[in-house]
Protein backbone atom coordinates (compact mmCIF):
# COMPACT_ATOMS: atom_id res chain seq x y z
CA UNK A 1 0.00 0.00 0.00
CA UNK A 2 2.88 2.37 0.80
CA UNK A 3 4.51 1.59 -2.56
CA UNK A 4 1.28 2.39 -4.32
CA UNK A 5 0.99 5.78 -2.62
CA UNK A 6 4.65 6.57 -3.36
CA UNK A 7 4.23 5.74 -7.05
CA UNK A 8 1.06 7.84 -7.21
CA UNK A 9 2.89 10.88 -5.76
CA UNK A 10 5.76 10.43 -8.22
CA UNK A 11 3.26 10.29 -11.07
CA UNK A 12 1.59 13.53 -9.92
CA UNK A 13 4.97 15.27 -9.62
CA UNK A 14 5.90 14.14 -13.14
CA UNK A 15 2.62 15.51 -14.56
CA UNK A 16 3.07 18.83 -12.75
CA UNK A 17 6.67 19.15 -13.98
CA UNK A 18 5.54 18.42 -17.54
CA UNK A 19 2.78 21.04 -17.27
CA UNK A 20 5.20 23.68 -15.99
CA UNK A 21 7.63 22.87 -18.79
CA UNK A 22 4.96 23.26 -21.49
CA UNK A 23 3.75 26.51 -19.96
CA UNK A 24 7.29 27.90 -19.93
CA UNK A 25 7.77 27.03 -23.59
CA UNK A 26 4.51 28.76 -24.52
CA UNK A 27 5.54 31.89 -22.63
CA UNK A 28 8.87 31.99 -24.42
CA UNK A 29 7.12 31.49 -27.76
CA UNK A 30 4.64 34.44 -27.32
CA UNK A 31 5.74 37.16 -24.94
CA UNK A 32 2.33 38.85 -24.99
CA UNK A 33 0.94 35.93 -22.97
CA UNK A 34 3.71 35.98 -20.40
CA UNK A 35 2.72 36.60 -16.86
CA UNK A 36 6.26 36.26 -15.54
CA UNK A 37 7.94 38.97 -17.61
CA UNK A 38 7.39 42.53 -16.35
CA UNK A 39 6.40 45.32 -18.71
CA UNK A 40 9.72 47.11 -18.24
CA UNK A 41 11.55 43.91 -19.10
CA UNK A 42 9.31 43.20 -22.08
CA UNK A 43 9.83 46.66 -23.56
CA UNK A 44 13.47 46.83 -22.42
CA UNK A 45 12.89 50.25 -20.90
CA UNK A 46 16.00 50.05 -18.72
CA UNK A 47 18.19 49.31 -21.74
CA UNK A 48 17.56 52.63 -23.51
CA UNK A 49 17.80 56.34 -22.83
CA UNK A 50 14.28 57.61 -23.42
CA UNK A 51 15.31 61.19 -22.79
CA UNK A 52 16.40 61.20 -26.45
CA UNK A 53 13.89 61.12 -29.28
CA UNK A 54 13.72 58.04 -31.56
CA UNK A 55 16.29 58.16 -34.34
CA UNK A 56 18.27 60.93 -32.70
CA UNK A 57 20.81 62.41 -35.10
CA UNK A 58 18.89 61.25 -38.15
CA UNK A 59 15.89 62.64 -40.01
CA UNK A 60 12.93 64.19 -38.23
CA UNK A 61 10.60 61.74 -36.54
CA UNK A 62 7.05 61.96 -38.02
CA UNK A 63 4.29 62.30 -35.43
CA UNK A 64 0.74 61.93 -36.71
CA UNK A 65 -2.11 63.72 -34.94
CA UNK A 66 -5.84 63.19 -35.00
CA UNK A 67 -8.42 64.92 -32.84
CA UNK A 68 -11.97 64.17 -31.83
CA UNK A 69 -13.76 67.21 -30.42
CA UNK A 70 -16.10 66.12 -27.65
CA UNK A 71 -17.63 69.48 -26.78
CA UNK A 72 -17.25 73.22 -27.13
CA UNK A 73 -18.02 74.13 -23.55
CA UNK A 74 -18.12 77.91 -23.55
CA UNK A 75 -17.32 81.00 -25.60
CA UNK A 76 -16.61 84.24 -23.75
CA UNK A 77 -16.80 87.57 -25.56
CA UNK A 78 -15.56 89.45 -22.49
CA UNK A 79 -12.38 87.36 -22.16
CA UNK A 80 -12.12 86.63 -25.90
CA UNK A 81 -11.56 82.91 -25.41
CA UNK A 82 -13.23 79.53 -25.80
CA UNK A 83 -13.13 76.26 -23.86
CA UNK A 84 -12.98 72.93 -25.69
CA UNK A 85 -12.83 69.31 -24.55
CA UNK A 86 -11.16 66.90 -26.98
CA UNK A 87 -9.44 63.56 -27.44
CA UNK A 88 -5.89 64.18 -28.66
CA UNK A 89 -4.18 61.16 -30.24
CA UNK A 90 -0.50 60.90 -31.22
CA UNK A 91 0.98 58.31 -33.56
CA UNK A 92 4.71 57.63 -33.92
CA UNK A 93 7.18 54.76 -34.12
CA UNK A 94 9.87 53.96 -31.56
CA UNK A 95 11.76 50.78 -32.43
CA UNK A 96 13.24 50.72 -28.96
CA UNK A 97 9.84 49.57 -27.67
CA UNK A 98 9.41 46.71 -30.18
CA UNK A 99 8.80 43.29 -28.64
CA UNK A 100 8.33 39.74 -29.98
CA UNK A 101 4.79 38.51 -30.62
CA UNK A 102 3.62 35.64 -32.81
CA UNK A 103 0.10 36.96 -33.39
CA UNK A 104 0.94 40.69 -33.62
CA UNK A 105 -1.11 41.59 -30.57
CA UNK A 106 -0.63 45.05 -29.06
CA UNK A 107 -0.33 45.92 -25.41
CA UNK A 108 -2.35 48.69 -23.80
CA UNK A 109 -1.19 50.61 -20.74
CA UNK A 110 -2.46 53.47 -18.61
CA UNK A 111 -0.70 56.67 -17.62
CA UNK A 112 1.84 55.06 -15.31
CA UNK A 113 4.06 53.78 -18.12
CA UNK A 114 3.93 56.95 -20.24
CA UNK A 115 6.21 58.72 -17.77
CA UNK A 116 9.02 56.24 -18.43
CA UNK A 117 9.24 56.53 -22.23
CA UNK A 118 9.75 59.31 -24.77
CA UNK A 119 6.61 61.05 -26.04
CA UNK A 120 5.99 64.13 -28.25
CA UNK A 121 5.89 67.40 -26.30
CA UNK A 122 2.84 68.85 -28.03
CA UNK A 123 1.34 71.95 -26.44
CA UNK A 124 -1.49 74.37 -27.26
CA UNK A 125 -0.39 77.74 -28.57
CA UNK A 126 -2.21 80.75 -27.01
CA UNK A 127 -3.80 78.51 -24.36
CA UNK A 128 -4.76 80.13 -21.06
CA UNK A 129 -5.62 77.01 -19.07
CA UNK A 130 -5.66 73.29 -19.77
CA UNK A 131 -5.85 70.06 -17.80
CA UNK A 132 -6.03 66.31 -18.31
CA UNK A 133 -9.15 64.69 -16.89
CA UNK A 134 -8.40 62.40 -13.96
CA UNK A 135 -11.73 60.84 -12.97
CA UNK A 136 -11.65 58.06 -11.98
CA UNK A 137 -8.05 57.78 -13.15
CA UNK A 138 -6.03 59.91 -15.53
CA UNK A 139 -7.68 59.73 -18.96
CA UNK A 140 -4.50 58.53 -20.69
CA UNK A 141 -4.04 55.51 -22.92
CA UNK A 142 -0.79 54.11 -24.32
CA UNK A 143 -0.93 51.32 -26.88
CA UNK A 144 2.32 49.68 -28.05
CA UNK A 145 2.46 47.39 -31.10
CA UNK A 146 5.10 44.68 -31.56
CA UNK A 147 6.82 46.58 -34.41
CA UNK A 148 7.30 49.67 -32.21
CA UNK A 149 4.32 51.73 -33.45
CA UNK A 150 2.71 53.70 -30.63
CA UNK A 151 -0.68 55.26 -30.05
CA UNK A 152 -0.86 57.80 -27.24
CA UNK A 153 -4.33 59.20 -26.46
CA UNK A 154 -5.28 61.77 -23.86
CA UNK A 155 -8.53 63.58 -22.96
CA UNK A 156 -7.93 67.31 -22.42
CA UNK A 157 -9.97 70.41 -21.69
CA UNK A 158 -8.27 73.58 -22.90
CA UNK A 159 -9.17 77.26 -22.76
CA UNK A 160 -7.55 79.18 -25.60
CA UNK A 161 -7.48 82.69 -26.99
CA UNK A 162 -9.73 83.65 -29.90
CA UNK A 163 -9.16 87.08 -31.41
CA UNK A 164 -12.72 88.21 -32.08
CA UNK A 165 -13.90 91.12 -34.22
CA UNK A 166 -17.03 92.74 -32.77
CA UNK A 167 -17.51 95.44 -35.39
CA UNK A 168 -20.65 93.62 -36.60
CA UNK A 169 -21.82 92.34 -33.20
CA UNK A 170 -24.36 90.76 -32.71
CA UNK A 171 -24.69 90.07 -36.45
CA UNK A 172 -21.13 88.75 -36.55
CA UNK A 173 -19.27 85.61 -37.57
CA UNK A 174 -16.16 84.61 -35.61
CA UNK A 175 -13.19 82.58 -36.85
CA UNK A 176 -11.39 80.74 -34.05
CA UNK A 177 -8.63 78.15 -34.04
CA UNK A 178 -6.88 75.84 -31.60
CA UNK A 179 -3.18 75.54 -32.48
CA UNK A 180 -0.89 72.59 -31.69
CA UNK A 181 2.88 72.66 -31.81
CA UNK A 182 5.94 70.89 -30.42
CA UNK A 183 7.53 72.93 -27.67
CA UNK A 184 11.17 71.74 -27.85
CA UNK A 185 11.63 70.01 -31.21
CA UNK A 186 11.98 72.13 -34.35
CA UNK A 187 10.97 70.87 -37.79
CA UNK A 188 14.34 69.15 -38.38
CA UNK A 189 13.74 66.99 -35.26
CA UNK A 190 9.98 66.43 -35.22
CA UNK A 191 7.44 66.66 -38.04
CA UNK A 192 3.83 67.14 -36.94
CA UNK A 193 1.17 66.25 -39.50
CA UNK A 194 -2.50 65.35 -39.68
CA UNK A 195 -2.51 61.56 -39.80
CA UNK A 196 -5.56 61.15 -42.05
CA UNK A 197 -5.66 64.53 -43.77
CA UNK A 198 -9.01 66.30 -43.45
CA UNK A 199 -10.48 63.18 -41.84
CA UNK A 200 -8.12 63.62 -38.88
CA UNK A 201 -10.57 66.04 -37.26
CA UNK A 202 -13.86 64.57 -36.09
CA UNK A 203 -16.57 66.14 -33.96
CA UNK A 204 -19.44 64.88 -31.90
CA UNK A 205 -22.81 66.58 -32.29
CA UNK A 206 -22.23 70.00 -30.72
CA UNK A 207 -25.03 72.48 -29.93
CA UNK A 208 -24.34 75.96 -28.55
CA UNK A 209 -26.82 78.41 -27.04
CA UNK A 210 -25.60 81.55 -28.82
CA UNK A 211 -23.69 80.22 -31.82
CA UNK A 212 -24.16 77.96 -34.79
CA UNK A 213 -21.03 76.07 -35.82
CA UNK A 214 -20.74 76.50 -39.58
CA UNK A 215 -17.51 74.59 -40.19
CA UNK A 216 -14.76 72.52 -38.56
CA UNK A 217 -11.62 71.92 -40.63
CA UNK A 218 -7.92 71.19 -39.99
CA UNK A 219 -4.95 72.98 -41.53
CA UNK A 220 -1.19 73.14 -41.01
CA UNK A 221 1.66 75.59 -41.33
CA UNK A 222 5.02 76.70 -39.98
CA UNK A 223 5.81 79.04 -37.10
CA UNK A 224 9.05 80.98 -36.86
CA UNK A 225 10.75 81.86 -33.58
CA UNK A 226 13.74 84.12 -33.97
CA UNK A 227 15.89 82.31 -31.40
CA UNK A 228 14.99 78.65 -32.03
CA UNK A 229 13.88 78.35 -35.66
CA UNK A 230 10.91 76.89 -37.55
CA UNK A 231 8.29 74.63 -35.97
CA UNK A 232 5.44 72.63 -37.45
CA UNK A 233 2.04 73.89 -36.34
CA UNK A 234 -1.39 72.29 -36.72
CA UNK A 235 -4.65 74.24 -36.64
CA UNK A 236 -8.15 73.20 -35.60
CA UNK A 237 -10.26 75.88 -37.29
CA UNK A 238 -13.95 76.48 -36.72
CA UNK A 239 -16.37 79.21 -37.78
CA UNK A 240 -19.08 80.45 -35.42
CA UNK A 241 -22.15 82.37 -36.54
CA UNK A 242 -24.10 84.06 -33.77
CA UNK A 243 -27.81 83.42 -33.24
CA UNK A 244 -29.57 86.80 -33.54
CA UNK A 245 -32.90 85.82 -31.98
CA UNK A 246 -31.65 86.19 -28.39
CA UNK A 247 -30.45 89.73 -29.04
CA UNK A 248 -33.64 90.61 -30.89
CA UNK A 249 -35.62 89.75 -27.76
CA UNK A 250 -33.19 91.27 -25.26
CA UNK A 251 -31.97 94.37 -27.07
CA UNK A 252 -33.53 95.29 -30.40
CA UNK A 253 -37.25 94.82 -29.63
CA UNK A 254 -37.12 96.72 -26.29
CA UNK A 255 -35.19 99.52 -28.01
CA UNK A 256 -37.77 99.79 -30.79
CA UNK A 257 -40.59 99.87 -28.24
CA UNK A 258 -38.91 102.67 -26.29
CA UNK A 259 -38.50 104.75 -29.44
CA UNK A 260 -42.15 104.22 -30.42
CA UNK A 261 -43.24 104.99 -26.86
CA UNK A 262 -41.41 108.32 -27.00
CA UNK A 263 -43.59 109.28 -29.98
CA UNK A 264 -46.76 109.01 -27.85
CA UNK A 265 -45.98 112.45 -26.44
CA UNK A 266 -46.67 113.99 -29.86
CA UNK A 267 -50.37 113.13 -29.38
CA UNK A 268 -50.55 114.43 -25.79
CA UNK A 269 -51.80 117.98 -25.24
CA UNK A 270 -48.84 120.35 -25.15
CA UNK A 271 -50.22 121.98 -21.99
CA UNK A 272 -49.97 118.63 -20.13
CA UNK A 273 -46.41 119.34 -19.00
CA UNK A 274 -46.11 116.64 -16.28
CA UNK A 275 -47.35 113.89 -18.60
CA UNK A 276 -45.05 114.71 -21.50
CA UNK A 277 -41.96 115.40 -19.38
CA UNK A 278 -42.32 112.23 -17.31
CA UNK A 279 -42.83 110.15 -20.46
CA UNK A 280 -39.74 111.64 -22.09
CA UNK A 281 -37.54 111.16 -19.01
CA UNK A 282 -38.76 107.56 -18.55
CA UNK A 283 -37.87 106.58 -22.12
CA UNK A 284 -34.47 108.27 -21.88
CA UNK A 285 -33.61 106.45 -18.63
CA UNK A 286 -34.81 103.13 -20.03
CA UNK A 287 -32.61 103.54 -23.10
CA UNK A 288 -29.66 104.34 -20.84
CA UNK A 289 -30.27 101.12 -18.88
CA UNK A 290 -30.37 99.04 -22.09
CA UNK A 291 -27.11 100.59 -23.34
CA UNK A 292 -25.40 100.00 -19.98
CA UNK A 293 -26.52 96.36 -19.88
CA UNK A 294 -25.18 95.63 -23.36
CA UNK A 295 -21.86 97.35 -22.63
CA UNK A 296 -21.37 95.39 -19.41
CA UNK A 297 -21.50 92.06 -21.27
CA UNK A 298 -18.96 93.09 -23.92
CA UNK A 299 -15.20 93.72 -23.87
CA UNK A 300 -14.04 97.31 -23.83
CA UNK A 301 -13.03 97.60 -27.47
CA UNK A 302 -11.86 100.82 -29.09
CA UNK A 303 -14.16 100.65 -32.12
CA UNK A 304 -17.90 101.00 -32.64
CA UNK A 305 -20.01 97.86 -32.75
CA UNK A 306 -23.13 97.38 -34.83
CA UNK A 307 -25.30 97.20 -31.73
CA UNK A 308 -23.78 100.48 -30.49
CA UNK A 309 -24.84 102.23 -33.68
CA UNK A 310 -28.41 100.99 -33.32
CA UNK A 311 -28.67 101.79 -29.62
CA UNK A 312 -27.18 105.26 -29.80
CA UNK A 313 -29.19 106.36 -32.84
CA UNK A 314 -32.33 105.04 -31.12
CA UNK A 315 -31.28 106.94 -28.01
CA UNK A 316 -30.92 110.04 -30.20
CA UNK A 317 -34.50 109.64 -31.44
CA UNK A 318 -35.76 109.38 -27.86
CA UNK A 319 -33.68 112.37 -26.80
CA UNK A 320 -34.92 114.45 -29.74
CA UNK A 321 -38.51 113.71 -28.77
CA UNK A 322 -37.77 115.34 -25.40
CA UNK A 323 -36.08 118.28 -27.11
CA UNK A 324 -39.09 118.57 -29.43
CA UNK A 325 -41.40 119.09 -26.48
CA UNK A 326 -38.98 121.60 -24.97
CA UNK A 327 -39.22 123.58 -28.22
CA UNK A 328 -43.02 123.27 -28.32
CA UNK A 329 -43.31 124.42 -24.73
CA UNK A 330 -40.93 127.33 -25.30
CA UNK A 331 -42.74 128.61 -28.40
CA UNK A 332 -46.10 128.09 -26.74
CA UNK A 333 -45.04 130.11 -23.70
CA UNK A 334 -43.62 132.82 -25.92
CA UNK A 335 -46.80 132.97 -27.96
CA UNK A 336 -48.96 133.16 -24.86
CA UNK A 337 -46.83 135.97 -23.42
CA UNK A 338 -47.17 137.87 -26.65
CA UNK A 339 -50.93 137.39 -26.58
CA UNK A 340 -51.04 138.49 -22.95
CA UNK A 341 -49.25 141.73 -23.78
CA UNK A 342 -51.66 142.45 -26.63
CA UNK A 343 -54.65 141.88 -24.35
CA UNK A 344 -53.19 144.18 -21.70
CA UNK A 345 -52.72 146.91 -24.30
CA UNK A 346 -56.35 146.51 -25.38
CA UNK A 347 -57.57 147.38 -21.88
CA UNK A 348 -58.49 144.06 -20.27
CA UNK A 349 -57.36 143.20 -16.81
CA UNK A 350 -55.02 140.31 -15.98
CA UNK A 351 -57.78 137.89 -14.94
CA UNK A 352 -59.58 138.39 -18.24
CA UNK A 353 -56.31 137.99 -20.11
CA UNK A 354 -55.57 134.76 -18.34
CA UNK A 355 -59.04 133.48 -19.21
CA UNK A 356 -58.15 134.13 -22.83
CA UNK A 357 -55.15 131.83 -22.60
CA UNK A 358 -55.21 129.14 -25.26
CA UNK A 359 -57.33 130.83 -27.93
CA UNK A 360 -54.81 129.86 -30.57
CA UNK A 361 -54.87 126.19 -29.69
CA UNK A 362 -58.40 125.62 -28.37
CA UNK A 363 -60.92 125.89 -31.16
CA UNK A 364 -64.01 125.48 -28.98
CA UNK A 365 -63.02 127.82 -26.12
CA UNK A 366 -65.72 130.12 -24.72
CA UNK A 367 -64.89 133.67 -25.84
CA UNK A 368 -68.22 135.37 -25.00
CA UNK A 369 -66.58 137.46 -22.29
CA UNK A 370 -64.74 139.49 -24.89
CA UNK A 371 -66.18 141.84 -27.55
CA UNK A 372 -65.89 140.59 -31.06
CA UNK A 373 -64.17 143.78 -32.15
CA UNK A 374 -61.41 143.14 -29.63
CA UNK A 375 -60.68 139.77 -31.07
CA UNK A 376 -59.49 141.41 -34.23
CA UNK A 377 -56.35 142.43 -32.38
CA UNK A 378 -55.52 138.76 -31.73
CA UNK A 379 -52.52 137.66 -33.66
CA UNK A 380 -54.06 134.26 -34.26
CA UNK A 381 -56.90 136.07 -36.13
CA UNK A 382 -54.88 138.88 -37.58
CA UNK A 383 -54.41 137.14 -40.89
CA UNK A 384 -58.21 136.94 -41.29
CA UNK A 385 -59.11 140.41 -39.89
CA UNK A 386 -56.48 142.67 -41.35
CA UNK A 387 -57.60 146.29 -41.68
CA UNK A 388 -55.73 146.60 -44.93
CA UNK A 389 -58.16 146.07 -47.81
CA UNK A 390 -57.39 143.41 -50.38
CA UNK A 391 -55.97 145.12 -53.47
CA UNK A 392 -56.42 143.64 -56.90
CA UNK A 393 -53.31 141.96 -58.19
CA UNK A 394 -51.15 143.93 -60.55
CA UNK A 395 -50.62 142.46 -63.97
CA UNK A 396 -47.54 140.26 -64.06
CA UNK A 397 -47.42 139.61 -60.32
CA UNK A 398 -48.02 136.20 -58.67
CA UNK A 399 -51.19 135.83 -56.65
CA UNK A 400 -49.38 133.81 -53.95
CA UNK A 401 -45.78 134.30 -53.01
CA UNK A 402 -43.70 131.42 -51.72
CA UNK A 403 -42.57 131.86 -48.17
CA UNK A 404 -38.90 132.15 -47.40
CA UNK A 405 -37.24 129.83 -44.92
CA UNK A 406 -37.25 132.48 -42.25
CA UNK A 407 -40.92 133.19 -42.81
CA UNK A 408 -41.68 129.46 -42.57
CA UNK A 409 -39.79 129.24 -39.30
CA UNK A 410 -41.59 132.29 -37.94
CA UNK A 411 -44.88 130.77 -39.02
CA UNK A 412 -44.15 127.54 -37.15
CA UNK A 413 -42.98 129.51 -34.11
CA UNK A 414 -46.22 131.47 -34.08
CA UNK A 415 -48.21 128.24 -34.53
CA UNK A 416 -46.29 125.90 -32.22
CA UNK A 417 -48.95 123.20 -32.31
CA UNK A 418 -47.78 122.40 -35.86
CA UNK A 419 -44.44 121.14 -34.50
CA UNK A 420 -46.25 118.19 -32.97
CA UNK A 421 -48.13 117.61 -36.20
CA UNK A 422 -44.93 117.52 -38.25
CA UNK A 423 -43.15 115.35 -35.66
CA UNK A 424 -45.89 112.70 -35.91
CA UNK A 425 -44.83 112.18 -39.52
CA UNK A 426 -41.12 113.00 -39.54
CA UNK A 427 -39.98 110.86 -36.56
CA UNK A 428 -41.58 107.53 -37.68
CA UNK A 429 -40.43 108.02 -41.29
CA UNK A 430 -36.86 108.83 -40.25
CA UNK A 431 -36.66 105.86 -37.87
CA UNK A 432 -38.14 103.52 -40.46
CA UNK A 433 -35.56 104.70 -43.01
CA UNK A 434 -32.77 104.17 -40.49
CA UNK A 435 -33.90 100.58 -39.86
CA UNK A 436 -33.95 99.82 -43.57
CA UNK A 437 -30.40 101.11 -44.01
CA UNK A 438 -29.12 99.39 -40.83
CA UNK A 439 -30.49 95.91 -41.54
CA UNK A 440 -29.54 96.03 -45.22
CA UNK A 441 -25.91 96.75 -44.24
CA UNK A 442 -25.46 94.32 -41.34
CA UNK A 443 -27.78 91.43 -42.22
Amino acid sequence: ENDLLRRLLELLQTVAHFHNLMDYKLKRKDSTKSLLIKTEQLLRIEDHDFAMRPGFGGSAIPVGIDVQVESLDSISEVNMDFTMTLYLRHYWKDERLAFPSSNNLSRTFDGRLIKKIWKPDVFFVHSKRSFIHDTTMENIMLRVYPDGNILYSVRITVTSLCSMDFSRFPLDTQNCSLELESYAYAENDLMLYWKNGNDSLRTDEIALSQFFIEEFHPSHGLALYSSTGWYNRLYINFILRRHIFFFMLQTYFPTMLMVVLSWVSFWIDRRAVPARVSLGITTVLTMSTIITGVSASMPQVSYVKAVDIYLWISFLFVFLSVIEYAAVNYFTTKEEMKKLEQLKLSGYDASQAMAFDGCFHDEDIELSAFPLSDLNTDTCMSSQNSTTPDLPPVLGTRLRRRRSIRQSVNHIMSNSYKIDSYSRIFFPLAYFLFNIIYWSIYS
